[in-house]
């Protein structure tokens, strides 16, 4: 493939058919339909490219401090039930690897979380057990063997995990009076990406099931980015 070949198949990454024969053949370019389909794709793909370092400001905090302390473990855990649900789901529906990609970046982040967060708090034969046993039930997910049924029960099931695990976060935040080695950068950026994904979802899959999700993960993650910030401001004042 030339180099005209390679250059129009990525603008085509972004600006698929029929919108690239109606903006650079047609010089339509004040297509609706076209504009939403390309500002959805371009947001899918900056949440993709963020989140590949999203998490790393949490794991090394963590690694820095070599404690866990603050973060809830079944909070990280349902929200990493959460991410692999949804990635299997959009993989095995074969919906854009733009609406669903971050999961992959995030899922290895949050096991990294999660492995530390044992690892420092003394369990480190279950922090490698752990990571076994989810690279196993990843490997099964994202194989031709599981039944599309049982991902859409997975997926319905997800929405209560989803807000499970925030809400958990938000418990032991309270707890404590303190978000500990909570990192604000981190949890301000899911907030931001789980709510421009509300919009790409329903651009780019239409499932009700992933609207939702993200809807409830949107207004929990609402919910840690105000303990941050309430947390960040009473800290100040003593």
């Amino acid at each position: 493939m030339n180099e005209t070949g390679l250059l129009v198949r990525a603008i085509q990454t972004f600006v698929p058919e029929p919108c690239y024969t109606k903006t650079f053949v047609d010089f339509n370019f004040f297509d609706v339909e076209c504009f939403k389909i390309v500002l959805s794709k371009c947001l899918g793909y900056s949440i993709i490219l963020g989140s590949v370092l999203v998490k790393l400001p949490q794991i090394i905090k963590i690694i820095k401090g070599k404690s866990g302390e603050g973060i809830s473990f079944f909070g990280q855990l349902f929200e990493l039930i959460g991410i692999s649900a949804n990635a299997s789901y959009g993989f095995q529906h074969g919906f854009p690897f733009s609406s669903y990609g971050e999961g992959i970046f995030l899922g290895l982040q949050t096991t990294a979380v999660l492995f530390f967060v044992l690892f420092f708090g003394g369990n480190i034969l279950g922090a490698f057990l752990f990571v076994g046993i989810y690279g196993g039930i990843m490997a099964y997910l994202l194989s031709p063997m599981v039944s599309m049924s049982l991902l859409a029960a997975i997926q319905t099931v997800n929405i209560a995990v989803v807000m499970a695990g925030k809400l958990l976060q938000a418990l032991a935040n309270y707890r404590n009076g303190s978000t500990g080695q909570l990192s604000a950068i981190t949890v301000g950026l899911i907030f931001g990406g789980s709510v421009i994904r509300i919009f790409t979802s329903i651009q780019e899959t239409g499932d009700q099931l992933v609207v939702i999700t993200y809807m409830c993960a949107a207004t929990c993650n609402a919910i840690l980015v105000g303990q941050m910030i309430y947390y960040a401001s009473k800290k100040k004042q003593e």
